[in-house]
Formats: structure tokens, C-alpha cells, sequence
């Protein structure tokens, strides 16, 4: 009978997952919300087919171990450095008010401080996954204010590890009866050994053994075995942390993808192992759904507003009044705030370990998960509400500007100096990039190369700091504005390179620095071809298409490879282009 159940919880579970996954893909959701939905299905609290509970439970704890090595394989300790002046203030300051908002909804019905504190610290981190697929359709990764985001949500999700670390510590101390200052200060110390034992071992003899073991499996060419080492590792390292040093399995995981991450076979690993990682974590949000009656969001209503609002509402503005006091654009505000506005795996890994110690109840699961469904559900439609409410807000000229106070007296402060360089100067810049992220670090210096110094305007505060003082002439701003592009000398410029990849940003900045410069030479980047007709009746001179440079760039190291004259690829290349009808920009 257990295997029957077995078979019958994979595949009620997967089918019924894949159906309305595919669902909520289709209506522009994140699938999490079409797992969280079967699991509700093959629950025993709604009728027709009911899965095993306690084999979907053991799916999930290899789901969450999973779910851990992946987020440290992809941890990114550069991303994290690139913004911390304001992902770590911002992560921490709304945790901490998040967690506090939480406490007291919680203390309010009659719970105890633990209760509330696990509770509000759940609802304070956000769905990476939820972040990322609503950044790519919204403005993409490579935005400033998409950058900031996700590492805010590093931040948070290292705040989550390491609560996920002291839980169990600060339990066993509670009940053990040593919960005084000097017996709790003596179970933290004795735990920060283990933990700083653990972590020597794994990161430190892991970080060598490990990535040996990677090669010498990688260089036998066997895919399965390549993908069953990765996985024995992370299960190993997992299993091993509770067993011999009462460490999480979630933080033994994710300590095992941070070494695997620094090997040179790190991106072997993502391509191989994390679809396993994807069809384990599938499960653990199917056996998340089972615990969730929806008869509670007519039982508590009160209890599930409120946790709502403060996900909806708490959560977004205090992270827009951080990011204003900052110094940083509406723009990057509000677009935090969107990003923030739902939790997703975090939480429910937390509400599991917090459930299963005896500290969160289980209304509080059920809360978390009723959140969970709905702010996911709705965070979509929030992002598409971005820029219509931006432009709402910029036409409410006092209200932008008292909303972006700080970011603009930090700009015109910031901008003073090369302001004043390019007044008295007698001799205009020659070109202006928009935009430095890669392709507007390589457009830069090859204009360095030329003898050309390039005005460059970007709306992250950080680079525009950074390059000043390299002694770069650079602006911080919106180079739709007139005032920011006549700063920049934009009336005796003859050369405008805009790097920005959304046509919806590049539009205004063409329009503005048409109207202000007829002669200007406009040369813009473009993801599609099928920009090509909306490009050409603004009146841009040259265009680099990515797609076609991708085919040309793609044909050009195939004839390489089968050793062709160069006579020939430049042919080729022509070719392509002519098919394409695009020109060489």
C-alpha cells in the first residue's frame, strides 16, 4: 500500500500541478500560484482525489533541500557588494518593520511572542522567483533599479538563513528552561561554534574536495553522473549538518551550493541537476497547498486582511520611504515596493520548520499560504501599474517633486561638477551614451580609444559616483528631461548612443534629444526587428538589432570553425544583414 500511495502522490501531484501551472503561465502568473492551487486540489480539505500527506511531506523535504542549494549556487556576493549602500539598510529596515507589523497582528489574537515573530519575519521576505519573472516582463534584470531589487531580496533571504539557523537554538533553549539571558547568550555561543565548525569544513575543505570531485566526474562526459554527484553532494552535506552538527538541512543545502557555485563546473551543475531541484520543489509547494483549507478566508477573514495589508501596503511604502530617503529615484521606489509586495518559498520553508518546532500554529500556515495565493496572484497586475502610475505621479509636478526631494538634490549635487565642466567648456562633448551598463562600458571605452570623452548619463546613483570619481564626465538623471541632455551639451553633440534595451525607455530620450538637436546622430541599441519601423519614424540614424547581430555573429564563428576566408564572412555577413534589410549601425 505505501508504494501505491507513492505512486499516487507523484502523480496526482505532478499532473494536477503541471495542468494548472500551465494555466497560470498562460494567464501571465508565476506557476507557484498553479502548485499552491493542486496541492489544495489533492488536499484532503476539498473534495474528489486526496494524496498522501506524509509521503508528500518526504517529497518536500527534498524539495526544500533542493530549493536551498539552489538559491546558494546562484548566490552572487558581487551582486550583493554592487548595491549595498541600499539593499542592505532597505532589506533590514523593512524586515524589521514588516516583522514588527506581524508581531502585533499576531499578539492582538492571542499568540505568543515567538508566534508572532516567526509569523511577521514570513511575511517580510519575498518570492525570488515571483521577483524575477515579474522584473523580466516589467523592465528586465539589467535596469539599476531591477539590480537593487534583487539585491534586496539577497539580503532577505540571507536574513531568512540565519533565523532558519538560531529557530531551532533558541527553542531548545526555551524548553529546556535555560531561556535566561546568560543560559540563551550559552545555547547562541554553543550553536555559533557548531555552525562556525560547519561552516570552516563545508566551505573551506568542501571548497577544495568538492570542486575536485566535480572534475573528475566532468571529465568522464557522463551526463547522469555528473547530475548524480551534484545531487549526492547537496543531499550529503544537507543531511550530514543535522546529523552531526543539529544544523538545518535548509542551511546545509544552501552552504553546499555556495561551494559548488565557486567551482568551474557551477554552470554545469544549474543545467544539470536544478531540473530535479524545479520537480522536487514543485512538490513542496503541492504539500504546502494540501495544509490549506479555503474555508479559512471565510473563517478569518480579519486575520487574512490583515496580513494582506500589511504585504500589499506596509511592505511597499516602507520600502519607497527607505529608497527616497536614500537618495534614489521614484522610479527604483516603486518598482521596489511592486517587487516586495508578495512572499513566496521562503516563507513557507520558515512556517514549516517554525510548525514542525511547535512555534507557529496552524492558522498561521494556513494565513501565510492564504497571502501566499493572493499576492502572488496580484503582483502581475502591479507591475503593469508601474509605469502608468509613474507617469501619473510625474504630471503631479509638486507631488513628483516632493516625492523625488532627495533623489534630485542628490543628482544636482552630484551632477554640480560636470555641470559647471561643461558651461565653461569651449569645446562641446562629441558624443553622449545613455545608459553604462555592459554595452555602454564597451561604447565608452572604444570612444576613449578615439580620443572622444563621452558625457554618460544613467539613473544609478552608484555608477554615476563611481565613474566621477574616476574622473568621468557623467550625469545622474532621466535623460528623457530636457534639462538633464542640455546638460549634458546635447545642442552641439554630434554623436547620441543609447544602450537602454526597452523601446518604451529609448522613445522619450529620442524624441527629447530630436527636438533639441536636428542634426544629432542617433544611434540606438534594439532587442527586435520589429522595432524597426517605430525606430525609423523617430528619426534615429543607425540602429544595432540584436537579433540579427546574434545571426551574424553566430554565422560568422561557424565559417570561422570550418576555416573559411574572411573575404567570405564579411560576404556572409553582408548578406545576413540585406535579409534582415538592417544596415551595419
Amino acid at each position: 500500500m505505501h508504494d501505491v500511495g507513492l505512486l499516487l502522490t507523484l502523480t496526482l501531484g505532478l499532473t494536477i500541478a503541471l495542468i494548472l501551472g500551465y494555466i497560470t503561465h498562460r494567464l501571465h502568473l508565476s506557476p507557484i500560484l498553479g502548485y499552491l492551487l493542486a496541492g489544495v486540489v489533492v488536499g484532503p480539505y476539498t473534495p474528489g482525489p486526496v494524496a498522501d500527506a506524509k509521503v508528500a511531506e518526504q517529497f518536500a523535504e527534498i524539495g526544500v533541500i533542493l530549493l536551498m542549494f539552489g538559491v546558494g549556487l546562484h548566490f552572487s556576493v558581487k551582486d550583493l557588494l554592487a548595491v549595498k549602500s541600499i539593499a542592505i539598510p532597505g532589506a533590514v529596515g523593512q524586515s524589521l518593520v514588516a516583522t514588527g507589523l506581524g508581531t502585533a497582528v499576531a499578539w492582538s489574537l492571542g499568540w505568543g511572542i515567538g508566534s508572532g515573530v516567526v509569523l511577521g519575519i514570513a511575511i517580510s521576505v519575498a518570492s525570488t522567483v515571483v521577483l524575477m519573472r515579474g522584473l523580466e516582463e516589467h523592465s528586465g534584470l539589467q535596469t539599476p533599479e531591477s539590480r537593487i531589487a534583487v539585491g534586496w531580496l539577497i539580503v532577505e533571504d540571507i536574513f531568512t538563513v540565519l533565523v532558519l539557523v538560531l529557530l531551532p537554538v533558541l527553542v531548545s533553549s526555551f524548553k529546556a528552561g535555560t531561556a535566561g539571558t546568560q543560559g540563551l547568550l550559552l545555547s547562541i555561543g554553543g550553536a555559533a561554534l557548531k555552525l562556525g565548525l560547519l561552516a570552516v569544513i563545508v566551505l573551506y575543505a568542501g571548497g577544495k574536495i568538492i570542486p575536485w570531485i566535480l572534475t573528475r566526474v566532468a571529465r568522464t562526459r557522463s551526463r547522469e553522473l555528473f547530475t548524480l554527484t551534484v545531487l549526492a553532494v547537496a543531499l550529503a552535506i544537507a543531511t550530514g549538518s543535522a546529523h552531526f552538527f543539529g544544523a538545518s538541512m535548509a542551511l546545509g543545502a544552501f552552504l553546499a551550493g555556495m561551494v559548488v557555485g565557486q567551482s568551474k563546473e557551477s554552470h554545469q551543475a544549474a543545467a544539470d541537476a536544478l531540473p530535479m531541484r524545479d520537480a522536487f520543489a514543485v512538490l513542496f509547494f503541492v504539500s504546502v497547498g494540501m495544509l490549506f483549507d479555503p474555508l479559512f478566508l471565510l473563517q478569518r477573514p480579519v486575520l487574512v486582511m490583515s496580513i494582506m495589508g500589511i504585504i500589499l501596503v506596509a511592505k511597499p511604502l516602507v520600502a519607497m520611504v527607505i529608497v527616497g530617503v536614500l537618495g534614489y529615484s521614484m522610479r527604483t521606489a516603486l518598482t521596489v515596493a511592486v517587487g516586495l509586495a508578495q512572499i513566496g518559498e521562503f516563507s513557507f520553508i520558515l512556517a514549516d520548520q517554525a510548525n514542525k518546532l511547535g512555534v507557529l500554529p496552524r492558522e498561521g500556515s494556513s494565513v501565510l499560504i492564504a497571502s501566499a495565493l493572493l499576492s502572488i496572484s496580484l503582483n502581475p497586475l502591479l507591475f503593469r501599474s508601474v509605469r502608468p502610475l509613474e507617469k501619473w505621479l510625474r504630471r503631479r509636478q509638486k507631488l513628483w517633486r516632493f516625492l523625488n526631494a532627495r533623489a534630485e538634490a542628490r543628482g544636482r549635487a552630484l551632477n554640480e561638477d560636470t555641470v559647471d565642466t561643461q558651461s565653461r567648456s569651449k569645446e562641446a562633448a562629441r558624443a553622449i551614451v545613455v545608459g553604462y551598463g555592459p554595452v555602454g562600458q564597451t561604447v565608452t571605452r572604444i570612444l576613449q580609444e578615439f580620443g572622444i570623452h563621452p558625457v554618460i548619463i544613467d539613473l544609478n546613483i552608484d555608477t554615476i559616483t563611481r565613474l566621477k570619481g574616476q574622473g568621468m564626465s557623467a550625469l545622474y538623471g532621466d535623460a528623457s528631461k530636457a534639462e538633464i541632455l542640455k546638460h549634458a551639451g546635447i545642442d552641439k553633440a554630434k554623436h547620441l548612443i543609447l544602450t537602454l534595451p526597452d523601446l518604451e525607455a529609448r522613445t522619450p530620450v529620442i524624441l527629447e534629444a530630436r527636438h533639441l538637436n536636428a542634426d544629432l546622430n542617433i544611434i540606438v541599441r534594439a532587442r527586435y526587428l520589429t522595432e524597426k519601423k517605430v525606430l525609423g519614424d523617430l528619426g534615429v540614424t543607425a540602429v544595432s538589432y540584436e537579433e540579427a547581430e546574434a545571426a551574424v555573429g553566430l554565422s560568422e564563428l561557424l565559417l570561422r570553425a570550418e576555416g573559411a576566408a574572411q573575404t567570405k564572412i564579411d560576404d556572409e555577413a553582408g548578406r545576413i544583414r540585406a535579409e534582415f534589410d538592417v544596415k551595419r549601425a
